[in-house]
């Protein structure tokens, strides 16, 4: 589902060049859910926006189903990023004057307009959000808005689900429920892929693959 070769994401800076990722070459099987681990500024954030098609990389490749996602123009990209992943991120990235029925419809259009009206109101109730459909962000608690971020990243369907650091800011018990339904996602058949400080996530996890100062750490 996701092939990562030799990629390397490198940055300039006054004292010369600094590989955010380094010579990263990576293989991950349709269904597999997959942590990411490593600590600030290892590389973790900068592999999931690469594979997302969201940072090109320096060099290297990234294929998402058979797809080299860098080939494809930006507009295409982005149609083929809307279909096929979704994206998680660790501060929710919620629009604070839309509600919460409204901020998973940003997700980007995919399907007619009652097709995606339905399937927002199915992943309210699944999410436990039914009742909140109406309410701004503000309103609601750190839990609850990564839910709503989980819902809106699974509304098109899609075959694979990125998330970062997505339990960073929520105590263990929000925490152990937003890995469910990443887990529950896996066991219907789609590919996580989890960036992660913490343990948090390694319950579901079929792989664990840990990153330091931009590389895979083969000595864990």
């Amino acid at each position: 589902m996701i092939l990562v070769n030799d990629v390397t994401k490198a940055y300039p800076t006054r004292a010369g060049q600094v590989k955010a990722l380094d010579s990263i070459s990576l293989e991950i099987a349709q269904g597999e859910f997959v942590a990411v681990r490593g600590p600030s500024g290892s590389g973790k954030t900068t592999l999931l926006m690469a594979i997302a098609g969201m940072l090109r990389p320096s060099a290297g490749t990234v294929k998402v189903g058979q797809q080299d996602i860098y080939e494809l123009n930006q507009r295409d990209r982005a149609a083929f990023r809307a279909k096929n992943i979704g994206f998680v991120f660790q501060m929710f990235h919620l629009v604070p004057y839309l509600n919460i029925s409204e901020n998973i419809l940003l997700a980007p259009r995919v399907g007619g307009e009652d097709n995606r009206s339905s399937e927002a109101a199915r992943l309210l109730d699944q999410l436990g959000l039914a009742g909140r459909a109406t309410h701004k962000p503000a309103e609601l608690s750190a839990g609850e808005k990564q839910r709503t971020a989980i819902a809106r990243a699974l509304l098109n369907r899609p075959k694979v689900i990125l998330a970062d650091e997505p339990t960073g800011n929520l105590d263990p018990d929000n925490a152990d429920t937003v890995v469910k339904y990443l887990c529950d996602f896996q066991r219907g058949g789609g590919t996580v892929v989890v960036a992660t400080h913490g343990p948090a996530a390694e319950a579901c996890a079929t792989r664990v693959i840990h990153l330091r100062d931009g590389r895979l750490d083969e000595a864990h």
